[in-house]
């Protein structure tokens, strides 16, 4: 873990301090922007924060040194004096998942083959952060290479869950849902391909957000065949989501597959009559689950028809076994087209963990016919799921297949009895999502028996990501789980 940055102030009240970093980010930007709290208060609150909380979940890592920091704070609120916002982040500190790089700041993946790089440029949506007026402070832990939705490295270590710290805090996304947990930043960026906004949600009880594909613009080296993996927002609220969405997103011509900005902000939270929701739940017996969470997720239905909604249980209709065929296809080949490179020189490839080099090695063996095949099982995947969106306007599924697991495991090896017969078979209840391209709210479902979190994906059709965002803030209103916060530190 960093070395924390030297400090040269008086610390803040302790109670000052919890005050500012429990309060959302949307009103703790109205507070910065009616100017009765400083930028400068608002960093040191939290970089003391980070100080007496971050050693016990290790969810910030490559954090900038303090003085830095309040020197652009200081600036920041020089700026307000003068009329001059920058936007809704101006002022905030924001710490960017160590996936996406962030100029001036270490940028490693998570892998030891990266450990030094500091890249001199921003990730599209990074630089739309950083031009809203956040103060970029370092970054959040991620798995090496975002692989597995457990966050552990060779580089930082394990980041650990703040509602039980022997617990993994889920990934890849798993240091930025940690260090909302633990109110040690705001709000947060993530990515997902196979669930790491969703599944470190669900395991933190904070909300994930996982848009569209196209909604949010990255930077690539390949442009046009990546089409699973999605930058998206990470918050304590619905609201807070939405507005770090509405930055992010937006088309940009360096990547030619991002869509047109457009209003996603939901209107207010109200009832759901009439509305038509479809229970997925285990694909009819097809996955496994740890006892207690596909009960605990069922019962988070109740707040649907608690506001109006009918809920179906939708009838297995698709072989499940095939889409992870499909998936599994498309993933190898996706991370061995991102990392062959790397691999191809040996002592580079003895510091990738295994199941990094097990990917390369079965995207190196595919044939553009098995790549093919994979298309069209997701082709016919999607009309699948356009079809149920003619019987049901949001479909419902559990986030994750277990409770946050023992943080010094890689990866669960059975649930309730049944075998994983890959690093990440565990997880297969979120690639439905992800190979339709469809926007995705992960919302808390409420604790089970030992108090671990647990969650559900609330799906929209195509591009509804503003529809799913409304559903999302009215069962947020019917529930408040997210206000549960851990009691840590």
């Amino acid at each position: 873990m960093d070395c924390m940055p030297k400090r040269r102030m008086p610390k803040k009240k302790e109670a000052e301090v919890d005050e500012l970093t429990a309060l959302s980010a949307t009103e703790l930007s109205l507070r910065i922007h009616a100017r009765s709290v400083s930028c400068r208060a608002v960093m040191q609150a939290f970089l003391e924060r980070i100080e007496a909380v971050n050693p016990l979940v290790n969810a910030i890592v490559s954090l900038r040194e303090a003085d830095e920091l309040m020197e652009e704070a200081a600036a920041a609120d020089r700026a307000l004096a003068e009329g001059r916002s920058r936007g809704w982040l101006h002022g905030m500190p924001f710490a960017v998942k160590d996936l996406s790089e962030a100029r001036g700041v270490r940028c490693t993946y998570g892998s030891r083959l990266y450990r030094d790089f500091v890249p001199d440029f921003d990730d599209i949506h990074v630089e739309r952060i950083r031009a809203a007026g956040a103060i970029i402070i370092g970054k959040t832990n991620a798995p090496e290479m975002g692989l597995g939705s457990h966050t552990y490295n060779d580089v930082f270590g394990v980041t650990r869950n703040p509602y039980d710290r022997t617990k993994s805090a889920g990934g890849s996304s798993g240091g930025a849902a940690a260090a909302l947990a633990a109110r040690l930043v705001p709000v947060a960026d993530g990515s997902d391909m196979m669930g790491s906004l969703r599944n470190p949600a669900a395991f933190n009880n904070v909300i994930g957000f996982r848009p569209s594909f196209g909604r949010v613009p990255s930077l690539g080296n390949e442009l046009f065949l990546g089409q699973h993996a999605v930058n998206g927002p990470m918050g304590r609220s619905v609201a807070d989501v939405a507005a770090l969405l509405a930055i992010q997103a937006g088309h940009d011509a360096r990547d030619p597959l991002s869509l047109p900005r457009e209003d996603l902000a939901p209107g207010r939270a109200g009832d759901l009559a009439g509305v038509r929701i479809g229970w997925l739940g285990d694909f009819g017996g097809h996955l496994p689950f740890e006892p207690g969470v596909l009960e605990l997720c069922r019962s988070a239905l109740d707040a649907f028809v608690a506001m109006g909604a009918s809920v179906a249980e939708v009838p297995p209709g698709f072989d499940m076994d095939r889409l992870w065929q499909g998936w599994r296809t498309y993933r190898h080949f996706l991370v061995a087209s991102a990392q062959a490179a790397d691999y191809d020189d040996a002592d580079r490839r003895a510091m990738m963990k295994p199941e990094l080099r097990w990917e390369i090695e079965n995207g190196l063996r595919l044939s553009a016919a098995e790549v093919a095949a994979a298309s069209a099982i997701r082709s016919d995947w999607y009309r699948y799921v356009l079809a149920l969106f003619e019987r049901y306007e949001f479909l419902v599924l559990p986030a994750a297949q277990v409770f946050p697991f023992d943080a010094t495991m890689h990866w669960p090896q059975a649930i309730a009895g049944r075998a994983m017969d890959t690093y990440h078979r565990w997880m297969e209840v979120v690639i439905g999502p992800t190979m339709a391209g469809l926007p995705v709210a992960a919302m808390p479902a409420g604790f089970g028996a030992e108090g671990l979190p647990a969650g559900i994906q609330i799906i929209g059709p195509p591009r509804a990501d503003r529809a799913v965002l409304q559903v999302a803030a009215s069962y947020e209103a019917q529930t408040g789980w997210a206000a549960r916060l851990p009691a840590i530190g």
